[in-house]
């Protein structure tokens, strides 16, 4: 099965020159540490950031300098700061290329559920539910099922939701699959990973693309 890191790195394969990208809390923060060379790619924080680059070391750490999930981050040269309202603007005009999101469930529709568990307490909904219903592209990484082995890629969403119809492609720990004509699409497997397995712990219905191939990094 792929680490989050492995994840993320799969996930920057989709990163083109000159995109503005927001990147959602947990896995989706790691995308920064594999920009493919020769490309030029702006990283968009909702707390105000543009021009996020990789996590900083221990010698790099300002701890001035943080993203939407409070995490320490470095900046690239010509990196500025604003305010949530040019933030909030920048993502509502649709400037934003791509949004790479964590998510609890997404469904066969397209549907996300990445900001509340009924009866536990939640800081807030965050900028997701904005970043959800402007952003022409949207990728979720995930765990493909959560903590007792259960299927997070569903028929039908049972947590509150954050966006409808809204999610085109989902990176696992077990592959890359697409969401089209209301049914899951499984185009490439973790390395090591049967298309069988994949079948069994996905609730969703799911079919596997003409083309699925095993992963490469």
């Amino acid at each position: 099965m792929l680490t989050k890191e492995q994840i993320a790195q799969r996930i920057s394969k989709e990163l083109q020159d000159s995109f503005y990208v927001n990147l959602g809390i947990g896995i989706p923060t790691l995308v920064a540490n594999y920009v493919p060379s020769g490309i030029n790619v702006e990283f968009q924080s909702e707390n105000g950031v543009l021009g996020m680059g990789a996590f900083p070391t221990r010698e790099q750490v300002d701890a001035d300098l943080i993203n939407a999930g409070k995490q320490t981050i470095t900046t690239l040269p010509g990196a500025s700061f604003f305010d949530s309202e040019l933030s909030f603007g920048m993502i509502r005009g649709q400037h934003i290329d791509l949004t790479v999101l964590g998510a609890m469930e997404v469904s066969q529709y397209g549907d996300i559920a990445n900001w509340k568990i009924p009866g536990k307490m939640v800081k807030g909904m965050g900028g997701a539910m904005d970043l959800v219903a402007s952003a022409e592209n949207i990728i979720v990484a995930m765990m493909h099922t959560n903590r007792v082995g259960a299927s997070k890629l569903l028929k039908q969403c049972s947590l509150p939701l954050t966006g409808v119809g809204c999610v085109k492609t989902i990176v696992t720990n077990l592959g890359l699959l697409t969401v089209e004509n209301n049914q899951f699409v499984l185009q490439e497997t973790a390395p090591n990973i049967g298309i069988e397995y994949v079948k069994s712990v996905t609730e969703g219905d799911l079919v596997v693309s003409s083309t699925c191939k095993e992963m490469e990094f």
